[in-house]
Parts: structure tokens; C-alpha cells; sequence
């Protein structure tokens, strides 16, 4: 099976929001929507989010399933808002408990903040299948940026969030609270042990260095060859030691506070206080 794939690029947080299709029916996925966030006002938008859903209903499409590869770190989730005028069930992997736990405690989160992952629809494990009209969806854990980072196989078509970047950027750090460089090098063997041909979907493009348009398609065997971190045999000593040592040297990502406690919810706000209002909390020296 050959999903038809359509990208929309958001560049203000350099996302990359994908439609996955059904070459023969009407069935399709979106994996990881962005809601749009100025932290300045602390104003929400839904322009990206409503590019989709013009897409979905312009082509007729029967929205299945809402993805998410990841918690987000640099952008706010629109699963619920596309939810609410599509349908579909939103999934994500099942250690988002993980990180319900971690940030819970970051965030200072009271006993109405349920940890269980009892926001989404379906927690996917490894070895998990869904299907997307007749495609049928293979689900890996990919773990290393995060605990619960999943890759979602739809064909020869492989979406893998924050996993791996583009051949010349390389892949994604490993030092938020539950990331390791070592799960991650092996988590990037394991989608590097797809076929040559598949198509990799990756969540994010920065353009390296020298590189003048925004991508976001490649494949393994390109990946194999050419990806500056894991690519042409690199050892996972080496790869550890060059992870880390970058890591140390990164900022925390600018919308990292309000995208962790709004994601972790299934892109849900916080529970409204007694004005009616949302709030988010800024914890101080913790991250």
C-alpha cells in the first residue's frame, strides 16, 4: 500500500502536519496538528489547524484518526479542535503516562489532572495495528527524545516525529526529563531497518546549514547513507558522545512551557478556574 501523503509546513515552529490517505477510498490520518500560539498575548488561533480541515472536507475525506508521533515540546497540539469538527479517534502511545507523571510533578499538577493517559482515545503500544481505511497502520516505539515517541508505518510510508531530521541536520535531542541518546540510537536502528524505499515523514525541518528550501521527505536508504549523526555505519558510542555533547549546548525550545502542559491533555486546556479562565504555569528553575 502507498498512502497518498499531503505536508502542511508551518514555519513559525517549523512542523510539519501530515494527511495520510487511502488511495482507494476516502479514509485518512492527520499526524501531529498544530494549534497556532503568540506566548506574547497568550492567544490561540486555529489557521493551521483550519488548512486541514478545508483539505479534509474540499477532497471529500472521512477523517479516521488524529496522530500524535509525540508530547510536543515546541508546538501546541489542534487534535481536539480538528476532533470536534471531523470526528476521528486521537492516539498516541501508551507511555504518555510516563510523561503525564514527569511533567505532572513539574507543573505542580493537582489530583484533577489525570495520569493515565485517559485523555485520548487509543494509547498505541509496540506492535500495535490500526487500520485507516483499508491501510492498515504498524505502529513502533521510538523512544529516546522522549519516553513515549512512537513511529506510525502506514505502507511504505514512515511518520517519524522528532526521531530523525532530514539527512543534513541529523535527529533530534535527547535531554528533556526521560530522553536518552542511547534509546535513541537504537530506536533510529530500528526505523533504519525498514526497507530502503520507504518513505520517512520527519515532524520538523530547520534547513541545515548551505540548504535554501524547507524539506521534510526522504528515505532509509538516503537516511543510511547520508544522515550526518547515524548515518554510513556510525558507532553508538560515537553517536552518544556527539548527542550529548550537542544537547548540552541547546536552549530550552520557546514554547516549551505552554506546549507540555497543554499537550500532555491531548491538546485540551487546563481545567478552567472560577472565571472561566485557562491558565498555565511557568515553573521556576525546574526545566
Amino acid at each position: 500500500m502507498t498512502p497518498a501523503v499531503h505536508a502542511f509546513f508551518d514555519e513559525a515552529t517549523n512542523t510539519l502536519t501530515y494527511l495520510a490517505r487511502d488511495p482507494k477510498g476516502r479514509a485518512c490520518a492527520v499526524i501531529d496538528s498544530v494549534l497556532d500560539f503568540d506566548y506574547a498575548s497568550g492567544r490561540t488561533d486555529t489557521r493551521s489547524a483550519d488548512a486541514v480541515v478545508a483539505f479534509i472536507k474540499e477532497h471529500d475525506l472521512d477523517l479516521q484518526w488524529i496522530l500524535e508521533t509525540h508530547v510536543h515540546a515546541d508546538h501546541l497540539s489542534a487534535a481536539p479542535y480538528i476532533q470536534e469538527r471531523l470526528g476521528g479517534q486521537i492516539g498516541i502511545g501508551d507511555q504518555i503516562t510516563t510523561v503525564q507523571n514527569t511533567f505532572g510533578k513539574i507543573f505542580n499538577e493537582g489530583t484533577r489532572f489525570a495520569r493515565d493517559g485517559s485523555q485520548f482515545d487509543r494509547l498505541f503500544k509496540e506492535g500495535d495495528t490500526a487500520m485507516v481505511g483499508q491501510m492498515r497502520v504498524d505502529v513502533m516505539h521510538t523512544p529516546g527524545h522522549t519516553p513515549a515517541c512512537l513511529t506510525y508505518v502506514i505502507g511504505d510510508a514512515a511518520f517519524v516525529g522528532d526521531t530523525l531530521f532530514m539527512p543534513d541536520f541529523g535527529t533530534a535531542r535527547c535531554d528533556f526529563p526521560g530522553g536518552s541518546a542511547e534509546v535513541m540510537f537504537d530506536s533510529v536502528q530500528r526505523i533504519l531497518s525498514l526497507p530502503d524505499s520507504t518513505r520517512i515523514y520527519v515532524g520538523h525541518d530547520y534547513k541545515a546549514p548551505g540548504r535554501e528550501v524547507f524539506a521534510w521527505e526522504t528515505t532509509v536508504g538516503e537516511q543510511k547513507a547520508r544522515n550526518v549523526h547515524v548515518g554510513a555505519g556510525r558507532s553508538k558510542a560515537d553517536f552518544v558522545t556527539m548527542r550529548q555533547a550537542r544537547d548540552a549546548t541547546l536552549a530550552m525550545p520557546r514554547l516549551i512551557i505552554p506546549s507540555l502542559q497543554i499537550n500532555m491533555r491531548a491538546g485540551h486546556m487546563p481545567e478552567p478556574e472560577a472565571d472561566g479562565t485557562s491558565y498555565l504555569k511557568v515553573p521556576l528553575n525546574k526545566l
